[in-house]
């Protein structure tokens, strides 16, 4: 049986066209003073993506052969010098990087989102060299590139891979198009060769972090779809961590502004693995991701500066698998310890109202009452373990049915905020528990 569209969205491969690609500008291999650059400078990041293994069918499960994919990343804090983070966590052997490359888009062709600033290309090195092989299981940083970053900025990577990768390590919701083609398209201004244009994923890279003075560190967002950006529009940034982000611009101006790391994974659960199937005939699927305690090693805590942590999660445990308010607290709670013990802010999300969502038994009044007495622990025991409770719950629920979303913040599927939700969600996290 065809797996349903409105589950899952996978680019499927089709014939290339081949195209030439022009000379970059290499970036400055390694200094001796990267860890901290130069006086007081730091590493902080600006971005970053969850990842999980390929699927079991299509693109992410076959891989990128001779091929480039472009890619559109926003910032959340600016700095003059940057570093990329490659990953083959969940690879099933070496893979090639041929060459890869950093660049500003092209905003006078907003028509085609492939298109960058020839004079922007920076080559990206590694110990100095222009290709690389990302071992089985393992991550790279980049060398130390001068590229000025702004905060907010719109960033596109482009990573060419001259042999079969196999099953990519990629994060499956971007909610922006990226683009692949045949050959090194790494320094190709424009997208003539980019015939492939999913809106589902980044492959293969995970983080960017910039060079910042006395930086307060970054605010990690641990959650879910809602936090993944599903119902938000796409190529747009609207996720209410990106909303967050700009909050938190406009109130502390730089240097002094934390960066916001997104490292929400659509369906991801407390409780449950990616692949384990749901309520409603939901199959389930390794980009889900594992469940959230296996998560913090790799998600959350090798972050670079991260000082805050906000989790948003539990609703996929209640809809899709049933779980127990007992079930749920335990795993918040446990979570909230291990954030604690690192020394870091943990910060917990209310879980929002459904009803309306899916077909029979997605929602149901006991997994309603399941919800809410999760929630009722968040703002009475929960607020005395947590540094600090944001109730999403209060702010987007409709008060003439409060096991709904508000109209208004619904993207139309009765779970997801629209963009005008996000912003709510945005506005309704207390600056004073980010330190400000």
């Amino acid at each position: 049986m065809p797996t349903p569209k409105r589950w899952h969205v996978v680019a499927s491969a089709v014939t290339l066209l081949i195209a030439a690609t022009p000379a970059v500008t290499a970036s400055a291999g390694p200094t001796g003073n990267d860890r901290a650059g130069h006086g007081r400078a730091e590493w902080a990041g600006t971005w970053a993506a969850a990842v999980t293994r390929g699927n079991t069918v299509g693109l992410t499960e076959t891989g990128l052969n001779n091929q480039s994919i472009r890619m559109t990343v926003q910032t959340s804090v600016g700095g003059p010098r940057l570093r990329v983070r490659l990953t083959n966590l969940y690879g099933q052997q070496a893979i090639q990087v041929g060459r890869a490359t950093i660049a500003r888009p092209n905003t006078a062709t907003p028509d085609d989102l492939s298109d960058i600033v020839p004079a922007s290309v920076r080559q990206l090195t590694f110990s100095g060299a222009g290709s690389t092989t990302i071992n089985k299981g393992a991550e790279l940083l980049s060398d130390p590139v001068a590229f000025p970053v702004a905060e907010q900025e719109d960033l596109v990577v482009t990573l060419y891979f001259p042999v079969l990768t196999g099953p990519v390590t990629f994060h499956g919701q971007s909610r922006v198009t990226n683009f692949i083609g045949a050959t090194d398209l790494t320094s190709a201004a424009d997208g003539t060769g980019f015939t492939i244009r999913p809106n589902c994923c980044w492959m293969f890279l995970s983080g960017i972090d910039v060079e910042r003075r006395a930086t307060p560190g970054s605010v990690v967002v641990l959650g879910d779809s809602i936090s993944d950006g599903n119902g938000s529009t796409v190529n747009a940034d609207r996720r209410w961590p990106d909303l967050l982000a700009k909050r938190l611009i406009d109130a502390r101006p730089e240097p002094r502004t934390p960066g916001v790391l997104n490292l929400s994974l659509a369906g991801n659960r407390l409780n449950h693995e990616g692949t384990e199937p749901g309520a409603g005939g939901f199959p389930g699927y390794y980009e889900l991701g594992p469940n959230a305690l296996a998560r913090l090693n790799e998600d959350v805590f090798p972050q670079t500066g991260v000082r805050t942590v906000i989790t948003h999660l539990g609703i996929n445990d209640i809809w899709m698998n049933g779980d127990s308010p007992e079930a749920i607290i335990a795993t918040l709670r446990q979570l909230n310890r291990q954030v604690q013990a690192r020394g870091l802010t943990s910060i917990a999300g209310t879980l929002m109202p459904y009803e309306g969502n899916g077909g029979p038994g997605v929602w149901t009044p006991e997994k309603d009452a399941t919800r809410q007495a999760v929630n009722t622990w968040l703002r009475g025991p929960g607020r005395a373990e947590f540094d600090g409770v944001v109730d999403f719950d209060a702010v987007m629920r409709d008060p003439a049915q409060p096991s709904r979303l508000l109209p208004a913040y619904d993207s139309g599927d009765h779970i997801h905020p629209n963009d005008t939700g996000a912003a709510v969600m945005a506005n309704a996290v207390p600056l004073k528990l980010l330190g400000l």
